[in-house]
């Protein structure tokens, strides 16, 4: 469908789009989407369900039962091809949808206007004729052209090739996009970067229309990358795979020359080869490792936080410091301006009064002057609203004048300052806020002035306001200085903002010490007010405050030294955040730190673990972080590192549960070869039947196991700790080994009694009872096996129970038995073989006692 992507200017005013005409754009021309190329189709899956090992090895077994004159054999073979198949299937699935939430959550969003009321919506909702607000490091959602803006500069190296940013123009007459590339030009364009400024814009193309749709580009794909994890258990895998390729061969051989070296006998001996191969390879540990941090970045989703990348889900349990922002962070992010200090006289905002003195009406317009006229910022937002509340017309009063000039914050000056055309021939009004000590210096204020006007910021600081001053001048445009510090302002007076701290804020700041982390606090605040916060939510040694000033004095070393005793960062501008980031890297810590604005995306990128504020954060420092915390509250961030020590924790211990079933079928696929006149002890069937218990244990038990109780009681876990230790490789196989030695012993002890085909169902029945055993002792590392029984966990049941009553199915219907090749039995005999296949793993038991008591005996 062609799209005329010319609009009538005077048909849209600035009011926006009415909502109604909005859906019937999104109907007509559809969402403001580029081709997801990130999704995988089920011939796809199949495909690569066809290309695994485990998948090869079962064809390749039914062939050969084929071949011998098998045929049910076969043809059970070949239908848990078609289950495993599903399996598969069904799991690629699940993960596929958890990656769809996480797209739809990661997906950008745009400010439009529409009704004439301004509204955050997600960027595929943006259609033709929508106005658009544009701010300094945002992506810009679609094809539009500026109608009103200062100062706009938008890096287009996406579509260019240029990486020196550009600026923009309003125009009101274009009605035309123009060809990217280019200075002052009207048009921007989707995927691009805001640099600098604000503008409203108007959509002129959307979706598969924009300059970036018609190259084929897409930047929301979600990029699959190998974590240290999966590099571990990919060599790991790929090692077992060669050597049960060569056991195999080894099996194959030695089966045939021991038995007669007949045709026959090879034949065998190929499909006890095939067996040991399917034993050995433990293919299940790439599928937990895809479904569990699939899923872990799914469930951490669910406590507002978005994983962008990744391996932060591996790091995240290794954190030692957070470093975090006061306000929106630690605070309710509401600001408010509740006093105002003028001369020393302290007067309250909202406390009834509705008639306020000409000196407090000019400090509060001045302030709102300084301040961006449609203000993201909450701290502005906070000013405006209480400029409205002191002069009530003040949006009236200051929509006729021009902004001339811009003097934006700087780290050597922490204030903004504002030049303002008032019209009919009157001299610009300059207008100044920032910090106070920033303003005394750029007014010049005597020592004396200096001396009493910090003491009203302590005073203002210690009740944990956030202190802002103001300064107004007057000067000709013509003559208005280039440095920012030579503007001609005189001193109005001091503006006090309240941002309460957040209620759970101290349960987690008390939960990340309890768990042997650092919280440290960075703000651009005044040190008195970072002592107030830092006081009220817990964090340690807040009476040691580090300003930015202090910081720049510092060398990288004194610095790093430093910073161990350091929690509370004040006057810190967000270019310093690198090398706090830098100081604690020095020290060997683990950092998550987090940012909103562009210039704290450097800081992010160095972090261990970058966090981007959701809320109010910048599209440049969602993109350099590897979480989005979607509702910018702090208590989330720790509920990550909880989730993420958790995911870690479980990761282990679905590791460890492969690890040791693994053990005991390769033993027993193995041993008979070697013994003459032992039969087979495990045929390709059985293996199949036990990685049906062994497939679902693995991930579907592990992955939805809750935390252990003292999880958040331990200290950070070591990043450099493998996987597979030497300590944790030894447990498991020292779990395999137990049941190996019990399915041996009872199956020597029941061939003394009963016929071939009895003692190996008997050996089979107590080696299902030691898998769901292990299955359960390793739920936990603290809690015996009754609690964890005990503990919920719906997966476990319903696998018990699709064990339980298939096995019971196969030892009880003849035709069943005849396919697993086992023998009927007296109830007496199953009970005895699984009692015992349940009491080989008791010593873990021993073992998890012993430990609690070690624990408990420790002062």
């Amino acid at each position: 469908m062609t799209v005329n992507t010319t609009l009538d200017h005077n048909a849209v005013d600035e009011s926006g789009l009415s909502e109604h005409e909005a859906t019937l754009r999104l109907t007509a021309d559809g969402p403001n989407l580029l081709p997801n190329q990130g999704r995988h189709g089920l011939s796809a899956i199949m495909w690569s369900v066809i290309r695994e090992p485990m998948f090869l090895l079962l064809v390749g077994a039914g062939v050969l039962y084929l071949v011998i004159g098998e045929p049910r054999d076969a043809a059970l073979l070949l239908g848990f091809v078609f289950v495993i198949m599903g399996i598969t299937i069904m799991q690629a699935r699940r993960t596929e949808r958890a990656l769809d939430a996480l797209r739809d959550l990661s997906s950008p969003h745009a400010v439009v206007i529409r009704d004439a009321v301004r509204r955050r919506i997600p960027a595929g909702q943006v259609v033709r004729g929508d106005l658009i607000q544009l701010a300094e490091g945002e992506r810009i959602p679609a094809d539009a052209v500026i109608r009103q803006g200062t100062s706009l500069s938008v890096d287009e190296s996406l579509l260019t090739g240029e990486s020196v940013p550009v600026g923009k123009k309003p125009s009101t007459s274009i009605a035309r996009l123009e060809r990217p590339g280019g200075d002052n030009l009207s048009s921007v364009y989707s995927g691009t970067l805001v640099t600098a400024g604000q503008s409203v814009a108007e959509v002129l193309a959307t979706g598969v229309r924009t300059e970036l749709g018609r190259i084929g580009k897409s930047l929301g794909e979600v990029k699959s990358e190998r974590t240290r994890l999966q590099q571990e258990t990919g060599r790991l895998v790929r090692n077992l795979a060669l050597v049960g390729i060569f056991l195999c061969c080894v099996v194959v051989v030695v089966y045939a020359l021991t038995r007669g070296g007949d045709g026959a006998s090879w034949k065998h001996g190929l499909l006890a080869g095939i067996t040991m191969a399917m034993a050995v390879l433990p293919e299940e540990f790439p599928v937990v490792l895809t479904i569990f941090f699939a899923f872990g970045a799914w469930r951490i989703s669910h406590i507002r936080v978005l994983t962008r990348h990744m391996p932060a889900i591996e790091t995240l349990g290794a954190a030692t410091v957070l470093c975090t922002d006061k306000t929106g962070t630690l605070t309710e992010n509401k600001m408010s301006v509740v006093k105002i200090v003028i001369d020393g006289r302290h007067t309250e905002l909202g406390r009834g009064t509705t008639a306020y003195a000409s000196d407090i009406q000019a400090l509060m317009e001045v302030a709102v002057l300084a301040c961006k006229a449609d203000p993201f910022d909450p701290m502005e937002s906070a000013i405006h609203a209480g400029g409205a509340v002191v002069m009530p017309g003040i949006k009236d009063l200051l929509r006729t004048w021009t902004l001339e000039r811009e003097y934006p914050l700087t780290p050597e000056l922490l204030a903004v300052t504002h030049v303002w055309n008032q019209g009919n021939g009157q001299a610009p009004v300059i207008a100044s806020k920032g910090a106070p000590e920033a303003i005394i210096d750029l007014c010049g204020l005597s020592s004396a002035q200096r001396d009493v006007v910090l003491q009203q910021v302590t005073a203002l600081a210690a009740e944990g306001l956030r202190v802002l001053a103001v300064a107004r001048g007057t000067e000709s445009v013509e003559h208005l200085p280039s440095q920012h510090h030579d503007l001609p302002v005189g001193f109005l007076g001091l503006i006090g903002l309240a941002d309460p701290l957040r209620a759970n804020v101290p349960a987690a700041v008390l939960e990340c010490h309890t768990a042997g982390i650092r919280v440290i606090m960075i703000t651009g605040d005044y040190p008195a007010t970072a002592q107030s916060i830092a006081r009220q939510a817990g964090i340690t040694n807040p009476g040691a405050v580090l300003s930015g000033v202090d910081l720049e004095s510092m060398s990288d070393e004194e610095l790093a030294n430093n910073i161990r005793s350091i929690q509370v960062f004040a006057r810190v501008a967000p270019q310093q955040k690198l090398r706090i980031v830098q100081a604690l890297r020095a020290n060997h810590d683990i950092v998550a730190m987090t940012g909103d604005g562009v210039n704290d995306a450097p800081a992010l990128k160095a972090a261990d673990i970058g966090i981007a504020m959701g809320g109010r954060g910048s599209d440049v420092a969602r993109e350099s972080a590897d979480l989005v915390l979607l509702d910018d509250d702090f208590a989330s961030i720790v509920a990550a590192v909880k989730m993420g020590r958790r995911i870690y924790d479980n990761i282990k211990k679905a590791s460890n549960f492969i690890l040791a079933v693994h053990v005991p079928i390769a033993g027993l696929s193995i041993l008979p070869v070697f013994v003459p006149g032992w039969p087979l002890l495990l045929l390709p069937v059985h293996v199949v039947f036990l990685e049906l218990v062994i497939d679902p244990s693995c991930t579907l038990i592990f992955e939805a196991e809750k935390a252990e109780p003292d999880l958040m009681s331990r200290p950070p876990r070591d990043p450099q700790e493998r996987l597979f230790s030497w300590k944790s490789i030894a447990v498991g196989v020292f779990q395999g080994a137990s049941s190996l030695a019990m399915c041996i012993g009872i199956f020597v002890y029941a061939r003394a009694e009963h016929a071939d085909d009895a003692a190996r169902t008997l050996m089979f029945i107590a080696l299902v009872g030691s898998i769901l055993a292990i299955i359960v002792t390793n739920r936990s590392r603290t809690r015996n096996l009754i609690d964890t029984l005990r503990t919920p966990n719906s997966a476990q049941w319903w696998v018990i129970l699709a064990t339980s009553v298939t096995l019971t199915i196969v030892l009880t219907v003849p035709f069943a038995r005849s396919l697993l090749h086992v023998a009927q039995l007296h109830v007496g005999d199953v009970v005895i073989s699984v009692a015992a296949g349940v009491l080989c793993v008791c010593w873990i038991e021993v073992l998890k006692v012993l430990r609690r008591h070690r624990q408990d005996a420790t002062p």
